[in-house]
């Protein structure tokens, strides 16, 4: 499984959230290039960047950042955030992102969607879906949807989407772990073996919750299973990234 250390840019900082609470902040890194820089340091091979100001406004606010990113560390950058329109898409790509993370765009403009796909191919756009409570959430997790996280998969794949990230937003933030079962319909939800993946990302406080995800892919033949998003564990140095690399190595 991949390591996607994340990079949540809020107000120019790198900061992680409780829950996707924009009020339960806590700043990082004044430079989230710098924060970048020291995840890649460490051996981090993908970053994971997400624009929540950009997640509020509906538009891309920190391309700018993106872009440092990305030319300064030569990372493979996937990025999220504000990017609900075609001409988003784009700059994101342009300003360096390997692959762009749609999610409440998926959810309101099927259009959109199927333009995205089309256009930069299925391996460069992820469909986030963020739950709470069993439900989508949108709009930087700010309205909580009708539609039940399972029927979203099934509708997505539908529509020819391959490659997603899973948030549980009520263990976003938590350090309790990723649950068992929730991982492991996750994991069958996305799809085949070989029709691309899903990252999962909420909650991952220690190496146990890796180890656990990777011994649970394997048991299960859960190769969907692509990756795992880390945060606050990596910033509060819970455990390194060269540590977290060998324990998804399995």
């Amino acid at each position: 499984m991949n390591l996607y250390p994340a990079i949540d840019i809020l107000g120019a900082n790198a900061v992680r959230l409780v829950k996707g609470d924009f009020d339960a902040k806590k700043v990082y890194d004044q430079d989230p290039l710098s924060a970048a820089r020291a995840f890649a340091d460490a051996g981090a091979r993908h970053l994971h960047v997400v624009d929540l100001d950009g997640a509020k406004t509906g538009e891309p606010v920190n391309l700018e950042h993106l872009r440092r990113i990305a030319d300064e560390l030569g990372l493979p950058v996937q990025y999220g955030g504000g990017l609900r329109t075609a001409a988003a898409v784009d700059d994101a790509l342009a300003a360096g992102a390997s692959r762009v993370i749609l999610g409440t765009a998926a959810f309101t403009d099927p259009d959109l969607l199927r333009a995205a796909l089309h256009t930069h191919g299925v391996e460069r756009v992820l469909v986030s879906v963020d739950v709470r409570g069993g439900y989508v959430a949108t709009h930087g997790w700010l309205q909580t949807t009708e539609v039940r996280a399972r029927d979203a998969f099934e509708r997505l794949r539908a529509q020819g989407v391959a490659n997603f990230v899973f948030t549980n937003i009520d263990h976003d933030g938590m350090l309790d772990g990723a649950n068992r079962d929730e991982a492991i319909w996750v994991g069958a939800a996305a799809g085949e073996s070989g029709q691309g993946g899903v990252i999962l990302s909420g909650g991952i406080g220690e190496l146990s919750h890796l180890q656990a995800l990777v011994e649970l892919k394997a048991q299960l033949a859960l190769e969907r299973l692509d990756g795992v998003i880390v945060g606050k564990a990596l910033y509060e140095q819970r455990f390194t990234v060269a540590e977290a690399l060998q324990a998804l190595a399995g």
